[in-house]
């Protein structure tokens, strides 16, 4: 573990320049005389360290002093670091790993380099979560990341709705985060399924291995998994018309196949508005969805869409109607 400190300090002090004891502790999680232990031992070893006193004080390395540690060009560098840290690795319990990685790719660039790292820091972040959403308990991540990890089988356990507890083992082949929501695709029998990890009740690592297919590709099966996924989600169709002004805002809520629909629609009616048949998860869920787009989409078809829409919308307009009535409470 000291080799790893002794390392650090030393990418620190390259990438960063002069550190004080204080900032080195902090970063690397251990005590100030710890640190001047490791500087004493860096400048034994040849390490041309030197530290200088009072306010502005602290350690760094001496000109033109440098370990190169990799042999990535500057371009690839910054591209990786316009990665930050997602939440979906936090989850995975790599956010030590994945510092060092980048301080030792931080190391590589040269001096002249070292502000366009910051510069793209400061520019860029990602964020995998969507609004609004709750934060998913996932206890058995660890577990189901060690085991895809090291191919080694899985005994989990899982409720399906309405139903009794299932055990299995299986195979788990990779793990995905979508929209920061952990999903287990994993084998059993030459089958593969998918499982949400947050609703794994039990997982524990078994001692028999596997091997995973060679033409198994987790992105390919993933996006073709999703397509059949949604096909299912799309059970209740209904027919609408659009107008103009709302139809480049239709991926925002149904995704990017909207375009093809958009694009096979007949020509715009004298209004402008364009006619389409739209898919939703259920009756309730399009009545909700339609309801919330307000005057941009009309129902043509079905009828019982369409009274249930004018009903919903009829009872809102009742409610505040009556509470404009109403006197105010001073």
């Amino acid at each position: 573990m000291r080799a790893d400190r002794l390392l650090s300090i030393l990418l620190l002090l390259q990438a960063r320049g002069q550190m004080t004891a204080r900032e080195l502790a902090k970063e690397l999680e251990v005590s100030e005389r710890t640190i001047y232990r490791d500087i004493t031992a860096l400048s034994i070893a040849g390490v041309p360290v030197y530290g200088e006193s009072g306010p502005d004080g602290g350690y760094a390395l001496v000109d033109n002093y440098r370990t190169n540690l990799t042999g990535l060009t500057e371009g690839e560098v910054r591209a990786l670091f316009m990665l930050g840290i997602p939440a979906p690795l936090a989850d995975l319990g790599v956010t030590r790993d994945f510092r060092a990685a980048l301080l030792k790719l931080s190391a590589g660039l040269p001096d002249t380099r070292r502000r366009d790292e910051e510069r793209v820091r400061q520019c860029y972040h990602l964020d995998s979560i969507w609004w609004r959403q709750g934060e998913e308990r996932v206890p058995h991540l660890q577990a189901v990341h060690q085991a895809v990890r090291e191919n080694r089988k899985l005994h989990i356990a899982y409720r399906p709705p309405f139903a009794i507890e299932i055990e299995r083992l299986v195979a788990p082949y990779g793990l995905v985060a979508k929209s920061g929501v952990w999903y287990l695709v994993c084998a059993r029998n030459d089958t593969i399924y998918v499982h949400r990890a947050s609703d794994l009740l039990d997982v524990r690592i078994s001692e028999e291995s596997f091997e995973r297919p060679t033409s198994f590709d987790l992105a390919s099966f993933w996006e073709e998994w999703c397509i059949e996924y949604e096909t299912l989600l799309s059970d209740f169709t209904a027919t609408v018309r659009v107008t103009p002004g709302f139809i480049s805002e239709l991926p925002r809520y149904f995704g990017n196949y909207i375009h093809t629909k958009i694009a096979q629609a007949r020509p715009p009616d004298a209004e402008g508005w364009i006619r389409l048949e739209l898919s939703f998860e259920s009756f309730e869920a399009a009545r909700d969805r339609i309801l919330g787009f307000g005057r941009a989409v009309e129902v043509l078809e079905p009828c019982a869409l369409q009274r249930s829409v004018l009903d919903y919308a009829e009872q809102i307009v009742a409610l505040y109607t009556r509470c404009q009535g109403e006197p105010s409470i001073s």
